[in-house]
């Protein structure tokens, strides 16, 4: 988990330093823009797997201390996300007609302009912000395992309970256009018909729960700081509190009454310990490291990346094809294979789909009947 945090902000880095230097370059004309679009939607990928993973507590206690590193990373998307919406800028997803998509034989892209890269950048950054915000709920749902330096970035550093009642207000995924109201969910724009404007989106639910979790735990209002600004914030959210949303969310009637008590009554100001807070340490580092040298590694990565000669492309095409055989896949699984029939370690395969695992002939025979759709409809 500590390097794909890694990873991920490394390419953050990449986009905001490099991927703009790349662009005003006038030497900067790829022969294949495959490699970049790999990077554009490296980040992208990496954060899809840690919106899956953090679902499991265990996942969030191996961060270890780089979960302050991707708690810093959650804030910075929010804070896009938030200035978006102040613009009232609403993010269209680029589609990719058939002829543009990579050849298999060369893996040559449609040559896209720098300033067409940079469009797809903006919207992949929009759709990665939607998905940092569920990472950070998920890690929310750890307050009480979490580090005193963790839950102090949250609440005090980045002031989240604030953020996330701004995004409220502001709803980025969220727009009226032409007199019809469009929700951003699963990467696309939908017009919403006007029986379901009520009804709470996924990521309405992500903001909620997040806040459910840092201000109603009892260690997270010990540390949080209610002093006049935040609680004027916080008590914003008693107009968004109806009847038909609490329907949908349960959960937000112990809100509900937290900010009623919380609106009649002055809480005791948090106790000022001395406290060593640890920091995030690695978009600090890979700055220091590279300070001034952006230009220079653009153009290196101009000649040495983004240039490849027609047998470096081949090679490339046959790594990857060697590194996503099935065998390889297989290889890679903890367990071995077991009979779909009879559950005993199988070495046998179904030649067509090869998604069945049998011990014997007979194995494969007796259940030929059950699996011939499936394997004909995955063949």
């Amino acid at each position: 988990i500590p390097v794909l945090i890694g990873e991920l902000i490394s390419v953050e880095i990449w986009k905001h330093k490099i991927f703009p230097v790349l662009c005003q370059l006038g030497d900067f004309k790829p022969r294949s823009t495959f490699h970049i679009y790999m990077v554009l939607h490296h980040e992208g990928s990496i954060v899809n797997l840690l919106e899956t993973v953090f679902f499991h507590k265990e996942i969030c206690e191996s961060a270890e201390d780089s979960v302050l590193d991707l708690i810093d990373y959650c804030h910075r998307k929010l804070t896009l996300l938030a200035a978006w919406s102040a613009n009232r800028q609403t993010v269209t997803p680029m589609e990719l007609q058939p002829e543009d998509l990579a050849s298999p034989s060369s893996m040559r892209a449609v040559l896209v302009p720098p300033q067409e890269l940079q469009k797809q950048a903006e919207t992949m950054e929009f759709e990665i912000s939607l998905k940092a915000l569920s990472v950070l709920r998920f890690i929310t749902d750890q307050v009480e395992s979490l580090s005193l330096s963790a839950l102090t970035r949250m609440l005090n550093t980045h002031n989240l309970p604030c953020l996330l009642v701004e995004l409220l207000e502001r709803c980025p995924w969220s727009c009226w256009e032409a007199g019809k109201l469009k929700k951003f969910e699963n990467g696309m724009w939908h017009v919403v018909p006007p029986e379901d404007q009520v009804k709470m989106t996924k990521l309405d639910g992500q903001v909620w729960l997040a806040l459910l979790n840092l201000l109603l735990s009892p260690e997270c209002q010990r540390k949080y700081h209610f002093d006049g600004f935040n609680k004027s914030q916080l008590l914003k959210l008693r107009a968004f509190l109806t009847d038909v949303l609490i329907d949908q969310l349960p959960n937000l009637v112990e809100m509900q009454r937290f900010l009623s008590h919380l609106a009649v009554t002055e809480p005791a100001p948090p106790k000022k310990d001395l406290v060593l807070e640890q920091v995030p340490i690695i978009w600090d580092h890979i700055l220091k490291k590279n300070r001034g040298k952006w230009e220079a590694i653009a153009k290196h990565q101009v000649k040495c990346t983004f240039s490849p000669t027609e047998e470096e492309l081949k090679l490339q095409a046959q790594r990857w094809a060697q590194t996503y055989t099935l065998d390889m896949m297989e290889a890679l699984a903890p367990d071995k294979p077991r009979c779909r029939v009879c559950g005993a370690e199988a070495a046998k395969q179904c030649s067509r789909c090869r998604n069945e695992w049998y011990c014997t002939r007979a194995c494969q025979v007796q259940h030929w009947q059950k699996h011939k759709a499936a394997c004909k409809l995955m063949a």
